[in-house]
């Protein structure tokens, strides 16, 4: 059976691309980072996804790292986490400093090394808070990237990086989900991290506002 690498932060949109790589056919392997979040419920989430999926093995590997660089509101507990829209012309303070090229060159050499053909990553150009490792621009560079850099690329065995939501509104993503039957109750999103989502930050009302436009009930808890 092929194989893929699911970068899974236990969050609604990585969640979705585990039904989706399985739905296509794929062995899944499920990647997350505890990259020194301000809270662990992401990691707590993602263990439940990927035993909901019945997965043989999830690895969960440790760069907490990233919070001694700082720059971010994810990462360090002296920047809040802001409850109103942000700037849109800003980068908003909760983009963590190359985490998603870091994520794929990580999730790249774990792909080699499993002989995986693909790692599946759930981000989105339409409905996102403007991070920079969001867009297509990015992905098709780090595609070429990770083919040059790895054994598997030099040598005919291409890895590919997969993000299917990429041109998806958060309601086609939820929509897609449903039909999989991805298990949304057991992701979490809210940036604050606690068991009752905030239901105020940005990734929160993102949330809401893709479950209300697509005529669905959101399975999680808010305050």
């Amino acid at each position: 059976m092929k194989k893929a690498v699911i970068v899974l932060s236990g969050g609604l949109d990585s969640t979705t691309c585990m039904g989706i790589a399985k739905h296509e056919g794929y062995e899944l392997y499920p990647l997350t980072f505890n990259y020194g979040q301000r809270h662990s419920r992401e990691v707590n989430q993602a263990k439940k996804v990927a035993e909901y999926f019945g997965v043989n093995e999830h690895r969960i590997v440790d760069i907490a790292f990233l919070n001694q660089i700082g720059g971010s509101a994810l990462t360090d507990a002296s920047i809040d986490v802001p409850t109103e829209k942000e700037d849109k012309e800003e980068i908003p303070s909760t983009y963590v400093p190359a985490r998603n090229m870091i994520f794929l060159s990580l999730a790249s050499a774990y792909a080699e090394v499993i002989g995986a053909e693909a790692v599946f990553i759930g981000v989105s150009a339409v409905d996102y808070s403007g991070y920079p490792d969001c867009r297509p621009e990015f992905i098709k560079s780090m595609n070429e990237t990770i083919n040059l850099a790895t054994k598997a690329g030099t040598t005919g065995e291409r890895i590919a990086i997969c993000a299917p939501l990429m041109h998806l509104t958060k309601k086609e993503t939820i929509e897609k989900g449903l039909e999989l039957k991805v298990p949304y109750h057991l992701t979490t999103s809210c940036y604050n991290g606690e068991e009752e989502a905030c239901g105020e930050c940005d990734s929160c009302q993102l949330r809401l506002k893709g479950f209300e436009e697509a005529g669905a009930k959101d399975p999680i808890p808010y305050k």
